[in-house]
């Protein structure tokens, strides 16, 4: 990270044996143990999101962990080939976890996001690298906040390789305080290049705000985390990021302005296709000069999703059709 940024970027701190995180010099709870270490177990967490606890016991029984020592795959490139191999992968795409929360946690500076992401992307591209033999493709994270930055970026991460790009489900930040469409005119210079280049957008779960807006608004948690439960904010904010999102993309032209432009949800489930598709066909009936084509249309062309394992897969493969999704294991989540 530019040390210009030092006090105002993301940086760790000690409190006693813990490791906390300071973004924007306030500590973050996005990641309750930014060091994952210890780790959750993979998949211990299967049967409550399936809805299958056995009768009698405590769902927060499941929840085990180990150390992160014992998985040198989880940190380190070539260990994780090996397993992949052993899991019959042929190519993965790596999203990060703690990054997911920066840009929230940020979005009153938008100058610290800028350098914050860049220096991100070039600790990715040291550690991991962008598409290392082919099979670990890992997604660099880009902000629209600064529309001109994020041009620059774009070109430089093209440059460097990158194969797919990570954009948050959010709406933009702009200055004093404001946010714009992901649809804006502003951000297609970024949409065009990378349509261009035919690298895909994905737009991954994080923290996009919408407990701070919503949930709170009914009494919730004002900040996005993982290790505490709001199931109300859960039901309130449940997809809708990720429906927005694509709206936006869908009602602002992105699509019809750059119609080689791929986008891909990840981590965010697939029941709220259905619910958009509906939204977008009623707007298209009240005010067809805004769609260039069928919303569903549009949809089928340009996105594509992972959904949950509990979902109707056959419901949404009627709906977008196979080719459109994507295998999402999220490994090694206790899911």
């Amino acid at each position: 990270l530019d040390p210009t940024f030092a006090d105002r970027g993301v940086r760790p701190m000690q409190e006693g044996r813990r490791t906390r995180i300071l973004i924007g010099g306030k500590l973050n709870t996005f990641i309750p143990n930014p060091t994952f270490d210890p780790i959750i177990e993979p998949g211990c967490l299967d049967p409550l999101f399936r809805g299958q606890i056995p009768e009698g016991v405590d769902p927060r029984s499941l929840f085990r962990v180990e150390p992160l020592s014992n998985h040198p795959e989880y940190q380190g490139r070539d260990a994780r080939l090996a397993v992949m191999d052993e899991q019959g992968l042929g190519a993965a795409l790596m999203f990060p976890t703690l990054g997911c929360g920066v840009e929230e946690a940020l979005k009153d500076d938008i100058d610290a996001t800028m350098a914050s992401l860049s220096a991100f992307n070039r600790w990715l591209e040291e550690d991991w690298g962008f598409d290392h033999e082919g099979r670990i493709l890992s997604a660099p994270m880009l902000s629209l906040a600064d529309p001109v930055a994020a041009a620059a970026e774009v070109d430089s991460l093209l440059e460097r390789g990158a194969r797919v790009v990570h954009v948050r489900p959010a709406p933009v930040p702009a200055p004093e305080g404001a946010s714009r469409s992901l649809g804006d005119p502003q951000h297609d210079p970024v949409w065009a290049r990378l349509a261009e280049a035919g690298v895909p957008v994905a737009f991954h779960l994080g923290d996009s705000g919408y407990e701070g807006r919503f949930s709170s608004a009914w009494g919730g948690r004002k900040s996005f985390g993982f290790g505490t439960s709001d199931p109300l904010g859960r039901v309130l904010c449940e997809g809708r990021a990720i429906h927005d999102t694509v709206a936006s993309l869908v009602v602002h032209g992105v699509f019809t302005r750059h119609p080689a432009l791929k986008v891909a949800s990840i981590e965010n489930g697939s029941d709220w296709i259905h619910l958009l598709v509906k939204h977008l066909r009623k707007q298209a009936n009240q005010s067809p000069w805004v769609f260039a084509e069928d919303p569903l249309d549009t949809i089928r062309h340009h996105v594509w999703t992972t959904p949950y394992l509990e979902e109707d897969l056959g419901a949404l493969a009627d709906l977008v059709g196979v080719e459109r999704i994507l295998f999402g294991s999220d490994w090694p989540h206790g899911e």
